[in-house]
């Protein structure tokens, strides 16, 4: 007889693990404006499931607090239920043996605390304060609440000019965000309770290549009323677009010789190629925007004069300076900030890298970026510093993927402490103290913190500082603008002050902090619709699209389509294009995987598609 054998999963095995993985999958999917009471009763009784059984709190306590909140939800609960909960919680969450009990009764004490509205709500009114208002789950993620669902059903029509005409509603630079967005709506496409998101950018790069040039609306009659828009970047364009569809007489207030913002000056053209970001542009001015460039607000002209010559001011100023390293060395000859690298390359005066050895220190987009862009400028050698984890870096996957394919080396949890020079003042080597991981900071990352090995020498001729940016915020501040934490303090509707400034409404980068380019679009876009109103206007714009009729058919598991990319070895050559396009049968497959949450369930009651105004 055997002593020992390998486990085998049985069948029943097996589908348990399924069925973890397909609930994994409907809380990535799952729609805004749940309950939150609701879902806390459902954590809890799938904690209850998973309990072993062998301490009483565990077993008997989250059987009791699941019972509480059925009373909550079923209107059988009073004040006195909500202190009896957090009472059993917080004596689950002290004496549980394992995180299964004290983890379950730590989310319901959070749960009390963040949205104890939501359960008195259910207990005086028995109702939810939460609201289905956005059924469409892509369309809820993305910040500009692009009609995915709507451009995708076209696509797989091969209404390709409506698909881009249809994304303009929302969205005035479909062609730029189909090479660099971000991508948050396929975290929460609702085809990840079947098998994958589906590929919503690598869709939206195939109509905006396979559609012709789509001319604008027609602009509404002219209002009479003049706007200044204060920075050429992806908010401050957005604003102008849909205010100058709107009637409204727009001018853009430009600091450098082209516009764009940092799509220009901070996104290589591997990424995105510029006369591509160009033709988003183009179509942008076609509308009649006026553009004044090299002028700087503060220097050339102050808002005090804006204020007088115009009926409304949008600022829009991006984030175009860099934050310092704070250590020693770091104005010697050979440190550049990754900010200003990027902004020479996108003006066409690359710097020549040739046989260097180059250290870029930071974990996010911006990193990457100059990693990648420093192998095509020549360099023998790329490192990576990041203070951090790989896991725990804020670029895009793909990015950071990308570097590493390409040639580049990250190294892991290791902070920058100083910089050596030689007797002429160049960088010799970049000092770096190894870190270990800690308790989570305020944004529930593990905190780094010192640990106690000897420090790290990395020799190198080049150290590219990539750890944030800053906007400029110094000549608004002077002028009475109220400036908190280095950008401008603004409401969510964009006003800024609307007592002392009534006519000025900022957003973007300058309110935010560094941002991606959807979030500026859709601040640029709530801000046109808040100017419009502020000047005693309700404008409806009309983009002229038919929605696609719903098709019928089964929606089977599929793979997913992925847009596949040059080979690594060619394209660190290079600043051409990195990715290709999806083939016809490809895109026609991958349009057909999206489930149409806009023609079915809530969606179908929801205005969408061609029909849905801002």
């Amino acid at each position: 007889m055997s002593r020992l054998s390998l486990p085998v999963p049985d069948k029943a095995q097996r589908t348990v693990q399924l069925l973890y993985k397909t609930m994994e999958g409907r809380m990535h999917a799952g729609p805004s404006g749940s309950c939150p009471v609701d879902l806390s009763l459902s954590f809890v009784q799938m904690c209850q499931a998973q309990s072993c059984g062998k301490c009483v709190p565990c077993r008997i306590g989250l059987g009791q607090l699941a019972s509480m909140l059925d009373d909550v939800l079923n209107g059988d609960a009073n004040f006195a239920t909500l202190d009896l909960m957090e009472q059993t919680a917080r004596s689950i969450y002290m004496s549980a043996d394992c995180v299964i009990g004290y983890g379950a009764a730590k989310m319901v004490l959070k749960s009390l605390e963040d949205f104890r509205g939501d359960y008195e709500e259910h207990i005086t009114k028995q109702k939810c304060l939460a609201g289905l208002d956005e059924a469409i789950p892509c369309m809820a993620h993305c910040p500009a609440h692009v009609d995915i669902s709507g451009y995708i059903a076209l696509i797989a029509d091969k209404r390709y000019d409506d698909a881009v005409q249809l994304i303009r509603k929302d969205n005035p630079f479909p062609t730029a965000c189909a090479f660099i967005c971000n991508h948050v709506c396929e975290k929460a496409c609702r085809r990840t309770m079947v098998d994958e998101p589906v590929n919503i950018r690598g869709l939206k790069r195939y109509a905006v290549d396979k559609g012709g040039k789509v001319p604008p609306p027609k602009a509404a009659t002219a209002t009479g009323k003049k706007i200044v828009v204060v920075g050429g970047g992806p908010s401050g364009l957005t604003a102008a677009y849909y205010l100058q569809l709107m009637g409204h007489k727009v001018t853009v207030l430009e600091r450098l010789k082209h516009l764009g913002g940092m799509m220009r000056y901070g996104i290589p053209s591997y990424r995105l190629p510029r006369e591509r970001l160009d033709d988003d542009i183009n179509h942008i001015l076609s509308t009649g925007i006026t553009v004044k460039y090299g002028v700087s607000v503060g220097k050339n002209i102050g808002i005090e004069q804006l204020r007088k010559k115009y009926d409304a001011i949008y600022l829009s100023i991006g984030a175009h300076t860099f934050k310092k390293l704070h250590i020693n060395g770091e104005t010697a000859k050979g440190v550049i900030p990754a900010v200003d690298m990027l902004r020479e390359i996108g003006e066409g005066k690359k710097p020549n890298f040739k046989d260097k050895t180059v250290v870029v220190i930071g974990g996010g987009n911006v990193a990457m970026d100059a990693s990648r862009s420093s192998l095509r400028l020549g360099a023998k050698t790329v490192y990576i510093v990041y203070r951090r984890t790989k896991k725990q870096m804020t670029a895009l996957e793909d990015e950071i993927e990308g570097a590493i394919a390409e040639g580049c080396q990250l190294i892991e949890l290791y902070a920058p402490d100083h910089i050596e020079t030689n007797k002429k003042g160049y960088v010799t080597a970049l000092c770096c103290r190894p870190q270990i991981i800690g308790a989570p900071d305020s944004s529930g990352r593990p905190r780094p913190t010192d640990a106690p090995e000897p420090i790290f020498k990395l020799p190198c001729d080049i150290v590219i500082s990539a750890i944030g940016q800053d906007i400029e915020w110094q000549s608004f501040s002077e002028a009475g603008i109220p400036v908190e934490h280095g950008t401008i303090k603004a409401a969510p509707d964009g006003s800024v002050e609307k007592e002392k400034f009534p006519k000025i409404f900022a957003g973007g980068d300058c309110v935010s902090g560094p941002g991606t380019v959807i979030e500026s679009i859709a601040a640029g876009k709530v801000a046109a619709a808040n100017i419009d109103a502020f000047l005693g206007f309700n404008h409806k714009l009309d983009f002229g699209v038919t929605p696609a009729v719903p098709k019928f058919i089964d929606r089977l598991p599929c793979g997913r389509c992925n847009n596949r990319e040059r080979l690594a070895s060619d394209r660190k050559n290079d600043f051409d294009m990195v990715e290709n396009n999806m083939t016809d049968t490809e895109a026609q497959q991958e349009a057909l995987r999206c489930l149409c949450c806009d023609k079915f369930g809530l969606g179908a009651l929801k205005e969408k598609g061609g029909d849905a105004k801002w």
